[in-house]
């Protein structure tokens, strides 16, 4: 095989084109930019609508996404709630209903839960 001949340098040329080729239609099989035939970037086309329909589904994708951090915020306070060990609202009111009611009444006290238990 000759290599300063013309066909190798013409096969070398299609072949370099050809991967140019495969390589773009790949990139716009899967949305990325396309590149110039100088190696730069070209920007993604598409109609006015589409982008707007695409900044609409941006913005609404944002704040469903804060909207769920400020659920699972809460269902972390409703775990805790739920699953804390020290307090136990029957015991609570089992404590209020063996006050007598005449000191009951807004006397600023903390109910003495463990008093009971230990009674």
């Amino acid at each position: 095989m000759d290599w300063g001949s013309p066909s190798f340098v013409i096969a070398i040329i299609a072949v370099s084109y050809g991967a140019w080729l495969v390589n773009n239609w790949i990139r716009a099989k899967h949305g990325y930019e396309l590149e110039d035939e100088w190696g730069g970037k070209s920007k993604k086309g598409g109609s006015p609508e589409a982008n707007a329909e695409t900044k609409r589904l941006r913005e609404e994708n944002s704040e469903l996404n804060e909207k769920l951090d400020m659920m699972q915020d809460r269902m972390i306070v409703l775990e805790k709630i739920v699953t804390d060990r020290g307090y136990t609202l029957s015991d609570e009111i089992e404590a209020l209903r063996d006050l007598p009611s005449k000191t009951n009444a807004d006397s600023g006290v903390p109910l003495d839960i463990n008093a009971k238990k230990e009674a």
